[in-house]
């Protein structure tokens, strides 16, 4: 089945995958029968938002401001959080402005990593920017342990219930700050993690007690097993020096995941994930953001290749994903859409992503409608890859969101 599915999707540009009784898109999943728990959080917004001044938002923004709030946390623990608030210029409408929440990619898992710490790419600035004419408050999480005021949490990295509940609990706590100015509709929108995130929201909206209306992703992260495996494969058979871009991406994104767990229950540790000298560069997961974590375990992973014509020592272990900790994560606490989901879902996916590769999201797309979620739409094209899937489609995700969630 899965494999029939991928052919399809090569061979097509949209899949509606829609069957009668999934829903009207107007109803928000109750996750009360499956121990969702809705947000009843006193006095979400902690202090006063200060003026987020890193991208200078004053031409379309009636104000954008960092929020401080408090969320409920991986380890069953209120925790506080950080997220971007931006509101339109123009004065709300009758039923108030309806919520946007842009989930974003990967950036890291230290502090210094956040999103609200940095200015904003070009693309998503502009992403925003029509957010905000067309009448949409964006509200833009940082996630849990990402820029967080302690310095003292870890990022929780691809928990599906940890970013779910940092966007959750962010709609809440802004519409506590912004009063009768926002109705009670919002939307999740995400990119790579951020469509992790945005599918995660999905899963878990009913925590927001709140009328969800849908969601729109680019390239998710899912099925985290197959990518690895799948990404070890295709270079299997190479020269070494022609392996490292490929494998230096995948141990960034396994140090970050392991980096992540070290704040919960028995995490593994960087020896057991890594060979003696990758294990000597992931720590660094911990303290620098992913870009030049990535080009660190490049360069090396190059030196090694072009002096000895191996990688020997700068792989991951043949067994990590065996790993309890690992093993756990990457088979039930990392996965999307493991629940039924009754509201829309529109995916953009790329046949050129060597990031998140399409035989991935084909299994997400099988697996869901297997567990029920049955008002998806697929939209596939061989010349996208992990970039591109997002910025070529920016107008038709604008579009997206208006026929979800018009202004009243």
């Amino acid at each position: 089945m899965k494999k029939t599915l991928l052919t399809v999707l090569m061979g097509s540009s949209v899949i509606f995958l829609t069957a009668c009784g999934s829903g009207d898109g107007n109803s928000v999943f109750n996750g009360l029968n499956n121990g969702i728990p809705v947000n009843n959080i006193q006095n979400p917004v902690v202090s006063t938002p200060t003026p987020y001044t890193e991208t200078n938002m004053t031409s379309v923004a009636g104000q954008s401001v960092v929020m401080t709030y408090k969320m409920l946390g991986v380890n069953g623990q209120e925790v506080q959080a950080t997220s971007l608030v931006i509101t339109p210029k123009t004065a709300p409408p009758a039923k108030g402005w309806p919520i946007v929440v842009w989930a974003h990619g990967t950036t890291g898992v230290a502090d210094q990593c956040a999103p609200s710490r940095s200015k904003l790419k070009v693309e998503i600035e502009g992403m925003i920017t029509q957010l905000l004419s067309a009448g949409y408050v964006v509200v833009a999480p940082d996630y849990e342990g990402l820029g967080e005021p302690s310095g003292n949490e870890f990022h929780p990295f691809l928990n599906l219930k940890s970013e779910a509940y940092s966007i959750t609990d962010a709609v809440v706590a802004a519409r506590n700050y912004l009063g009768v100015k926002v109705s009670n509709q919002w939307m999740a929108v995400g990119h790579s993690q951020g469509g992790h995130a945005a599918l995660g929201a999905a899963q878990y909206a009913s925590r927001a007690n709140l009328d969800y209306k849908g969601t729109v992703v680019v390239a998710p992260a899912s099925n985290l097993k197959t990518i690895f495996i799948t990404g070890q494969q295709l270079v299997a058979n190479l020269p070494a020096k022609d392996q490292v871009s490929t494998l230096a991406s995948l141990n960034t994104y396994v140090a970050l995941i392991t980096a992540g767990l070290q704040g919960q229950t028995s995490p593994p540790t960087y020896a057991q994930v890594f060979e003696t000298n990758a294990a000597t560069i992931a720590p660094q997961a911990e303290t620098i953001c992913s870009e030049p974590l990535g080009l660190d375990f490049g360069n090396k992973m190059g030196a090694a290749a072009t002096t000895t014509n191996s990688l020997s020592g700068y792989l991951t272990q043949s067994d990590f994903m065996q790993i309890p900790a690992i093993s756990t994560f990457l088979n039930a606490t990392s996965q999307p859409l493991s629940l039924k989901v009754t509201t829309p879902v529109k995916i953009y996916q790329g046949g050129s992503d060597t990031t998140v590769p399409a035989n991935a999201t084909a299994d997400l797309v099988t697996d869901a409608t297997k567990l029920g979620t049955s008002n998806i739409v697929l939209e596939y094209n061989l010349a996208w890859d992990h970039t591109t899937a997002y910025t070529a489609n920016i107008p038709k995700i604008i579009a997206d969101v208006k026929s979800l969630m018009p202004i009243q």
